[in-house]
């Protein structure tokens, strides 16, 4: 749990998208495939609420895109959101020298949040996983290996949020390149 507390968050949690990530959020426009939300949850620390994630993938069942919002309810630096990614994403196996690399990347965009901002993460199986902070593109980080080691923080069955993970998903597999765990 302690993982996501100050883990990178995104998706844009209450609203609800019917017709495509590009119009649903006008800032995610690489999409053209209609989205549902999957599952929302919050994540809470002790009894305080950390964020709000909703999970949204698209009904095209031939595309993999998805994307994860998190709406922060309390302020966290930039460079410890990335710490605590990294150490997320040694809990799910990834090498320590692989996710050190990892989170370097991510404290060089990853900005300051305050309550009520979010970061949305969107996942394109061809370009890799593009970040945003309050719906501005903020960077992107290609290949699958990062997207799985990435989202496995929420989605991976070693998760340290199983409840938020249950949320999340509901019912469902985990989105590719997660799936395989399902």
């Amino acid at each position: 749990m302690k993982i996501l507390i100050s883990c990178f968050g995104l998706l844009a949690s209450f609203v609800i998208m019917t017709t495509s990530i590009a119009e649903g959020l006008s800032y995610l426009e690489t999409s053209s495939s209609p989205v549902k939300l999957q599952g929302s949850g919050k994540l809470t620390w002790w009894g305080l609420h950390i964020y709000d994630a909703a999970f949204y993938r698209t009904t095209n069942l031939s595309s993999n895109e998805f994307a994860l919002d998190l709406r922060y309810q309390k302020s966290f630096s930039g460079s410890s959101i990335a710490n605590r990614t990294i150490e997320e994403m040694k809990r799910i196996g990834v090498p320590d020298v692989q996710a050190q690399l990892w989170g370097r990347e991510l404290a060089s965009f990853l900005p300051n949040v305050e309550s009520g901002q979010s970061l949305t993460a969107l996942y394109l199986p061809k370009q890799g996983t593009i970040f945003y902070h309050d719906g501005k593109q903020i960077a992107k980080i290609p290949g699958a290996e990062f997207s799985k080691a990435f989202f496995g923080i929420w989605f991976d069955p070693k998760t340290s949020a199983p409840k938020l993970r249950t949320e999340l998903l509901g019912q469902s597999c985990p989105p590719p390149p997660l799936n395989e765990a399902c």
